[in-house]
């Protein structure tokens, strides 16, 4: 038996896996998705999203690739996986992306290729997409003059491709390699983490998605998991699913503060700093934590 079996669940909820099932619509990625739509669906060009560790990028990401039909666009989304891309490959990927059939290994003839199925794109009355997470990886000058002859691809009045950048903050550094392609961003997104009000609504959330038919946590775990998590979805994700795993190995039908603490010292968060993106809410330091762990002692 599973704890997803135990507690009475059909799916595994705190798995970091993308799963579109559990996509969770805070008030910040809706105002970012929005914000993306609009500078896609407004032919602005270039836009960025940025965000810490753990934050979600890549979900968002995944969410925005699903929301754009391809009634009405032609998109894709490519991961930079390492730091050794080099202007070759991004291109050929973009094209064969895009739809471009046997691309040329000559560049001009690569980009008069890819120039010509944007155009065919137009006419179809769609939008040329192309979503690029882990955008951080983009370590070059030559790289982002690339991406700026890619925008650069447009007829009178229109742009005929569209880019959204997905990364941590030192996608700054990166689009600064080369300050035109930087001036040219025309919307910029930024993610932070969720408060404690939204760490409990995302947790209830991911346990209705999964069948859960009550909150197996205690209110003085949902605090813990904040405090630990800083609020960073991945680490809350880490966080529920072993103390899900704990509570089911002691046969307990609810996830204590005491469970949360154990496995937070297990997975080394009991130090765990303060994310930069985190509200100025106050959080227990390590007294006081040990001061209600005191309490609950007694208690029981």
């Amino acid at each position: 038996m599973s704890y997803v079996d135990y507690f009475g669940m059909c799916l595994e909820p705190f798995s970091n896996a993308p799963d579109t099932r559990f996509y969770f619509k805070s008030k910040q990625q809706s105002e970012a998705l929005e914000k993306l739509l609009f500078c896609i669906d407004s032919n602005k060009g270039l836009g960025v999203l940025v965000g810490g560790v753990g934050i979600g990028k890549t979900t968002l990401a995944r969410h925005l690739l699903d929301s754009l039909s391809e009634k009405k666009y032609e998109s894709s989304l490519l991961v930079m996986v390492h730091s050794g891309i080099t202007t070759e490959w991004i291109l050929t990927r973009i094209a064969i992306q895009l739809g471009v059939e046997e691309p040329a290994n000559d560049r001009l003839i690569l980009l008069k290729q890819l120039y010509e199925r944007l155009i065919q794109i137009d006419q179809e009355g769609r939008r040329a997409v192309v979503l690029i997470d882990e955008a951080q990886m983009l370590q070059s000058r030559e790289l982002m003059e690339e991406f700026r002859g890619l925008l650069n691809l447009e007829i009178p009045g229109k742009k005929l491709l569209n880019i959204i950048f997905f990364g941590l903050p030192d996608i700054s550094d990166c689009l600064r390699l080369d300050e035109p392609l930087a001036q040219r961003v025309a919307v910029k997104c930024h993610m932070r983490s969720f408060t404690a009000d939204t760490t409990a609504t995302y947790i209830k959330y991911r346990l209705q998605v999964a069948g859960a038919q009550k909150l197996f946590f205690s209110p003085e775990a949902l605090t813990a998991i904040y405090r630990y998590s800083g609020g960073l979805p991945r680490l809350i994700n880490t966080l529920c699913d072993n103390s899900l795993f704990e509570a089911f190995m002691r046969r307990v039908d609810q996830v204590s503060f005491k469970i949360v603490h154990s496995v937070a010292g297990d997975l080394g968060l009991l130090q765990q700093p303060l994310n930069k993106g985190t509200s100025s809410e106050k959080f227990p330091d390590l007294n006081e934590i040990e001061n209600m762990l005191d309490r609950l002692e007694q208690k029981n």
